[in-house]
């Protein structure tokens, strides 16, 4: 069981990680928890939002629509790797998917099993994300865009001690959802990265570049200890060659 991050414990993640955000004000307690809870959680669920304007998405998943009210998810991932934070808790991504999948999702199983039911609320249990992306096959992914969304499941992981199986996409978990298009490389693209950094221990802060050692001045003693060890070489050269009779 899984208490789920508050949203400035998760603000402070990503602050900590470097990850590119802009917050809509009121995002930290917008939420859809009057329709009911959120929480315990078991894992991070991926989408694409099926359009390409960043700020007309923003206020679209915002709001939502009558037939399905908004927040439709945490957060939104543009072309450039920003992730704009919109809501926190319960939020109208996920509907009722499959019971078998959100039980494989806790166990940490894989292969996940069919989703051929729905029959789970998935809005208490999943955090939900989504890239802004057209969903139609040909509108690419940004490098800068899956590196945010991996940092963004990362820090949610490694909170919760999670592996990247606990990463699955829409598709997994609700009959004739497709998303996020193509979702089995998306996903696993996401899940590869996250299991590089937990390996590694932390991921590296984007955009930064390890500094390159300073140099140090040469001391006598330093040289006179090369000066030593230079003079043993050249003993080691004559007497091989005096071996060799050259």
């Amino acid at each position: 069981m899984a208490i789920p991050l508050s949203a400035d414990d998760f603000l402070s993640l990503l602050k900590a990680h470097g990850v590119p955000h802009k917050e809509v004000p009121g995002w930290k307690t917008r939420n859809r928890e009057g329709k009911g809870p959120w929480g315990p959680v078991h894992g991070v669920l991926l989408h694409h939002t099926v359009t390409s304007d960043t700020k007309a998405t923003v206020d679209y998943v915002k709001t939502g629509s009558k037939e399905l009210p908004g927040p439709l998810y945490a957060g939104v991932v543009d072309k450039a790797g920003t992730v704009h934070l919109i809501g926190w808790g319960r939020c109208n991504h996920a509907g009722l998917g499959d019971g078998d999948v959100l039980r494989a999702v806790i166990a940490e199983k894989t292969p996940l099993p069919v989703d051929n039911q729905a029959d789970t609320d998935g809005n208490r249990s999943f955090y939900g994300f989504a890239f802004i992306n057209e969903g139609d096959g040909d509108d690419p992914y940004t490098p800068a865009q899956l590196q945010a969304m991996a940092l963004i499941a990362y820090v949610i992981c490694d909170h919760h001690n999670w592996t990247e199986r606990s990463i699955i996409a829409h598709a997994d978990w609700q009959p004739g959802k497709p998303d996020p298009t193509p979702h089995p490389k998306i996903r696993a693209g996401v899940q590869a990265q996250v299991a590089m950094w937990r390996k590694t221990g932390s991921p590296a802060v984007p955009g930064t570049q390890v500094p390159a050692p300073k140099p140090t001045q040469p001391t006598l003693e330093g040289v006179n200890e090369y000066l030593k060890k230079l003079e043993a070489r050249v003993a080691d050269l004559e007497t091989w060659r005096n071996q060799r009779g050259d």
